[in-house]
């Protein structure tokens, strides 16, 4: 196999059965000596590999192949001619976020978010959020169901799903995408710079309770949230050539 590299997968059936062909045909290592990770699943799973690669505070190169449902940060699932495959793959490096969560109660949290950090109401009543791009306070009230800050990995996601923009792995931007705005009724969301701070306060927290969410990890009762790019934590993604990860954003802006 070349540099030392370990396997991983999720514990659904169809990932189980390909890590047990692959432990037969190839070499791997304990995650604590590997350079490079396979890791078999779907975008779920690899957010969780990527995830628990921060907490370690050790970051290695994930190929993945999809064994999930949509595998949109995953290669295609192949037995043959995986160590060449691998040789191959084109690198891409996703900076995750940093959100910082103080809750009403005084504590505070600092979550990474791969995809997005997300502001979410608790209640049927809707949030009001007072936004803040880089100390300047750029909307007073925002009455809306939430609002998300997505990386240009994370845009087809869930901003993509509240009408937010697809950004272009490279392009250095951030999407602000407001869910389900009211107030003001025009608004429809900003795209930022990467190196943009912002801050979010949550208005009538005690009324209006709100949560906010950096991926899947979640924090109730929220009074403050502060978000912004982390590159000092940089991910790398392996992808074969013809399944690149900026091709494959791009072309999501032509489906139907």
């Amino acid at each position: 196999m070349g540099k030392p590299r370990a396997l991983l997968a999720s514990p659904t059936a169809p990932a189980q059965t390909a890590a047990e062909e692959l432990r037969q045909a190839y070499d791997w290592v304990p995650i604590e000596q590997a350079e490079e990770v396979v890791a078999l699943g779907g975008d779920g799973f690899m957010l969780q590999t990527l995830h628990a690669m921060l907490e370690r505070r050790r970051l290695l190169p994930v190929f993945g192949m999809n064994l999930g449902t949509v595998g949109f940060l995953m290669n295609d699932w192949g037995l043959d001619g995986l160590v060449q495959r691998l040789e191959r793959a084109r690198p891409f490096r996703v900076a995750p976020l940093a959100m910082t969560a103080t809750t009403v109660e005084g504590e505070t949290c600092v979550l990474p978010a791969i995809n997005e950090a997300s502001l979410l109401r608790e209640t049927r009543q809707t949030a009001k959020l007072e936004v803040t791009i880089n100390g300047r306070v750029v909307i007073p009230e925002l009455v809306c169901d939430g609002i998300l800050v997505a990386t240009p990995a994370g845009s087809t996601a869930y901003n993509f799903s509240a009408q937010g923009p697809i950004l272009p792995l490279g392009s250095a931007l951030l999407a602000l995408t407001p869910i389900s705005p009211f107030r003001p009724r025009r608004w429809r969301g900003a795209i930022l710079p990467e190196k943009t701070r912002i801050d979010i306060r949550v208005l009538e927290a005690d009324k209006r309770p709100v949560s906010a969410v950096a991926d899947q990890r979640e924090v109730r009762e929220v009074c403050s949230v502060h978000v912004e790019i982390d590159r000092m934590r940089d991910l790398t993604l392996l992808f074969d050539p013809e399944h690149a990860l900026d091709d494959r954003i791009t072309m999501e802006q032509f489906i139907a």
